[in-house]
């Protein structure tokens, strides 16, 4: 039973008794004067009645409409409306597709980009190589097998939420919690993150000797729903924008700050690879 009509129905049943018990008192005997014709002393005792009968009447019209209109489908039969985009000229509607879920791929302006790692430091190839070695000797343009014996013991393969990832230990640790707490807290967002690599190897592009990041296994590369950012173009996808704060906060840097910008790109930060080489995890 629908809660307004149960209450609608629980308040005439309460003024049933009261009419049943006041109008023999107050209406004049069989034979008298008509309704409202009496004395004047019974006039308000009457208005009150008749004002009584009226939202009974009422109620009873209120509880017939009600009674008329369709049954909500139950939580077992309810289908959610098919994807078919906003309504043209909508503005926040109430049911239908989720318009948030569907812009953590939409493409936007990186806000400030030059400090959205303010307060952490990118570690840098000439640091990383001489605080962890040369993860190989010699480069290419193409990725490669890391063969550097110390670093290579501390490679791991492994799930981390939504993508798998080939890092040094203490990085998956790391990239592991970030997702739990993406999960945690827009667990849509999270189901819909996808990675373009994270071990590779090779020299940065246009260089002759310089280590990417990605060649130590402290770097992933990540997207929404697959698709690849545009490099350099300042702009990114508003899901990135969202993970960089969960990233930040576990001390890596987003690419989004470079002077050439990269919003895929996060690594580990010279703070972190400090702290972890201090605790000796690196």
């Amino acid at each position: 039973m629908r809660v307004l009509p149960a209450a609608l129905i629980a308040v005439a049943i309460l003024l049933v008794p009261v009419l049943w018990f006041a109008l023999p008192r107050l209406l004049p005997p069989s034979g008298e004067e008509e309704a409202f014709g009496g004395p004047s002393v019974d006039s308000g005792a009457r208005i009150e009645i008749e004002n009584l009968r009226q939202q009974i009447e009422a109620m009873q019209e209120r509880m017939t409409a009600l009674e008329k209109r369709p049954a909500a489908p139950s939580p077992s039969t309810f289908a959610p409306p098919a994807a078919t985009g906003p309504t043209p000229g909508a503005i926040l509607p109430g049911d239908g597709v989720n318009a948030i879920i569907d812009a953590y791929a939409q493409v936007v302006l990186i806000a400030n980009r030059r400090n959205v790692n303010k307060g952490i430091t990118v570690a840098g190839p000439r640091y990383l190589a001489s605080t962890l070695g040369r993860p190989r000797e010699t480069l290419s343009d193409t990725c490669e097998p890391m063969t550097h014996p110390e670093l290579k013991a501390k490679l791991v393969v492994a799930d981390v939420g939504p993508i798998k990832v080939r890092m040094l230990e203490p990085a998956v640790e790391s990239l592991r919690r970030v997702f739990e707490r993406v999960k945690d807290s827009d667990p849509d967002l999270h189901a819909r993150i996808n990675t373009a690599g994270s071990l590779c190897v090779r020299r940065i592009r246009g260089s002759q000797s310089a280590l990417s990041s990605h060649s130590f296994g402290l770097a992933v590369d990540l997207n929404i729903d697959g698709k690849l950012d545009t490099l350099g173009d300042g702009n990114t996808q508003l899901g990135l924008t969202i993970l960089a704060d969960f990233f930040k906060s576990e001390g890596w840097i987003w690419g989004a700050g470079f002077t050439r910008e990269d919003s895929m790109h996060f690594e580990v930060s010279k703070e972190q690879v400090t702290k972890w080489r201090a605790e000796g995890k690196l």
